[in-house]
């Protein structure tokens, strides 16, 4: 769609890939270009870009978990185009195609600086979420082998119970680069940033196997550090975080627009992303 002033709005596309990274990139953000893959191939046409020039300008994304929730993110405008209105043109189009598809419930993690925008647009602030992080493995400890009867935990499925939605798409997808930490009805996953590592997303039955998995999982080098998305209502998780020497590093609140949905917060130790949910 080209408008007067010479812009282009258009979906993002595989070929968009490396200039995504620079728009992220610019931002100071982690996502490596196999995130950005990873949004254009879960929502095709979710993923939306303005071009100006030739030259991609501004995105945001929204993906899909079935009709009952989608997942605002990655709202960039490169620099020298900021103020000009992208983001907010950009969100009203995801907006206007989550409610053509009947979307029951669409959320964000929104910065400070954001915030007023999405009011404006109808989202309500739900709960405080922040991003904690840390240096890389300072203690190594022993592996365990995962036994038969935690092997075949259906990992996917208590992500659901637990989250409030099936989101089995993207995590078979995050699984692809690293298999799932597995203990009984709990498990974890980890990928690689720009230039730190991600805990998460994860769902533990309690407090005591969570710190399990995510001590097994900090035994992996990562140069840059960690970081941890959680809620910070969830006492365990922040309780954990500290213990294995993590700070608070980023404060965002989640906000949603529509119908409220929570699933089981509680079995919510690690988020997925701002950007996933």
């Amino acid at each position: 769609m080209k408008d007067r002033a010479g812009t282009i709005l258009r979906k993002l596309n595989p070929s968009d890939l490396e200039a995504a990274m620079e728009l992220s990139t610019e931002a100071g953000w982690n996502q490596t270009i196999e995130d950005w893959r990873t949004l254009i191939e879960l929502s095709p046409n979710g993923c939306l870009a303005i071009e100006v020039a030739g030259e991609l300008a501004s995105t945001a994304t929204l993906v899909c978990y079935g009709q009952r929730l989608a997942w605002v993110g990655m709202v960039l405008t490169r620099i020298k185009y900021r103020g000009g209105g992208f983001a907010r043109r950009l969100l009203m189009e995801t907006l206007d195609l989550a409610d053509r598809m009947g979307i029951d419930s669409v959320k964000l993690d929104a910065t400070d600086q954001g915030q007023p925008l999405y009011e404006t647009l109808g989202f309500r602030a739900e709960q405080p979420v922040e991003r904690w992080w840390r240096r890389g493995a300072m203690q190594l400890l022993p592996l365990r082998t995962a036994s038969g009867a935690v092997l075949l935990y259906d990992w996917e499925a208590g992500d659901a119970q637990a989250f409030g939605v099936d989101r089995s798409a993207l995590l078979r997808t995050l699984a692809t680069r690293r298999p799932p930490l597995l203990a009984p009805d709990s498990y974890l996953l980890t990928r690689a940033g720009r230039e730190i590592s991600y805990l998460g997303p994860s769902v533990c039955d309690g407090a005591a196997t969570a710190r399990g998995l995510f001590q097994r999982a900090l035994q992996t080098e990562s140069p840059g550090g960690w970081y941890w998305d959680l809620m910070i209502e969830n006492a365990h998780a922040v309780s954990i975080a500290q213990e294995l020497g993590f700070a608070p590093k980023r404060h965002l609140l989640r906000m949603v627009r529509g119908r409220d949905l929570r699933g089981q917060e509680e079995s919510v130790y690690a988020l997925a992303g701002f950007e996933l949910g």
